[in-house]
């Protein structure tokens, strides 16, 4: 199976590895970025041993978007994003939905405690 076709497949997975990873952690940091006339609240997980980089982004317009970055064999570095669907959607927890969407209503990063999301 290809990368292209784990993001497309099988997001819903993903999302909820990356949900247990921010739980798990001590502290939870949303962040905001922009590039040009786009902006989004994000949160991420690397997984080092691998070169990959899992985040989840929340774009203007409630269009949230699943991010996965990976270096290949020669070093090179390669991004797939994937618009989640409604279903996919579901799986994002509810507080988890509010904090990124403050952020990106006041384009600034928040810093939580890791259990704020299991409340």
């Amino acid at each position: 199976m290809t990368y292209e076709e784990l993001v497309k497949n099988h997001a819903g997975e993903m999302i909820e590895k990356l949900v247990v990873d921010v739980v798990s952690k001590e502290a939870i940091e949303v962040r905001f970025e922009f590039l040009d006339d786009d902006q989004w609240s994000i949160i991420s997980m690397h997984v080092y041993e691998e070169d990959q980089e899992i985040s989840l982004r929340l774009h203007p317009g409630d269009r949230y978007e699943l991010y996965f970055g990976y270096y290949d064999d020669k070093d090179e570095f390669f991004e797939i994003m994937h618009d989640l669907t409604s279903e996919e959607k579901k799986i994002i927890p509810k507080g988890l939905q509010k904090v990124m969407s403050k952020v990106l209503a006041d384009e600034r990063g928040m810093r939580l405690p890791g259990n704020f999301l299991s409340r």
